[in-house]
């Protein structure tokens, strides 16, 4: 689109010049989601993004355009994922069944449970247990509904945080949750440790991560699946207590 003096519209040719950014930030999401998710509907909330970012920035002060719109583009394609509800009921019932298994464990044994242990404690055989972990890709640490009311009452999270008139997310920030995500890192056993910072600060996929670790992509995607399970089980179990 051209204005009277024959000049491209200034928010067309952002949106044009910055289309290939939403592909890119898609691509990379898209990377760490379970196939049921569609690169296209990704790209699409992006691009819904990206013209709310181009329509906003002129309220902005002091920050470059692409780092803006990418904030705002990741946000849109994280509430897309929300509104559909991408991952299925079971899985997440059966990662809290993970949850669950590896808090008993821990309370017991004093240290991060076994892949054996854990699946005992499921009363599954290993390869069942590991079946479960790939078909939980996708598991994260933080749900939108983990700021809610849970079926059995008030959720963790809804404890720690006081302050429902806030963001809860900078609450979050702003707390020693934090502090309290490090502390669970740091206990994760050796090799989820490894796995982590690979994925969530180097930002390598899946099949690098393999690479590196001389293991299967689809070990990978197991060991991750168990390491965010250890992570939830973790912070629920610190964040009650602080917050009780």
């Amino acid at each position: 689109m051209y204005t009277a003096t024959g000049k491209p519209n200034q928010k067309d040719s952002l949106l044009h010049q910055h289309a290939t950014l939403v592909k890119k930030l898609a691509y990379q999401l898209k990377a760490k989601l379970p196939p049921s998710v569609e690169l296209d509907d990704l790209v699409q909330a992006g691009m819904m993004g990206l013209l709310d970012a181009i329509n906003r920035y002129e309220d902005t002060h002091g920050a470059q355009f692409e780092t803006y719109a990418a904030q705002r583009i990741r946000g849109a394609m994280i509430d897309e994922l929300r509104n559909a509800d991408w991952l299925p009921r079971s899985i997440r019932k059966n990662m809290r069944d993970v949850e669950g298994a590896i808090n008993q464990l821990e309370q017991v044994l004093g240290r991060p449970p076994t892949e054996g242990e854990v699946a005992k404690q499921l009363k599954m055989s290993l390869d069942d247990y590991y079946d479960m972990l790939g078909e939980c890709s996708g598991h994260q640490l933080l749900y939108y509904e983990d700021f809610h009311e849970s079926e059995g009452g008030d959720h963790f999270l809804d404890r720690f945080l006081q302050d429902d008139s806030g963001n809860p997310i900078k609450g979050l920030l702003d707390s020693n949750f934090r502090e309290t995500l490090i502390e669970a890192i740091e206990n994760l056993p050796e090799r989820e440790q490894i796995l982590m910072g690979l994925y969530y600060e180097q930002e390598l996929n899946l099949k690098e991560i393999g690479a590196v670790m001389n293991v299967s992509e689809s070990r990978v995607c197991q060991l991750h699946s168990q390491a965010i399970a250890r992570l939830r089980a973790y912070m629920k179990e610190q964040l009650w207590t602080g917050a009780a």
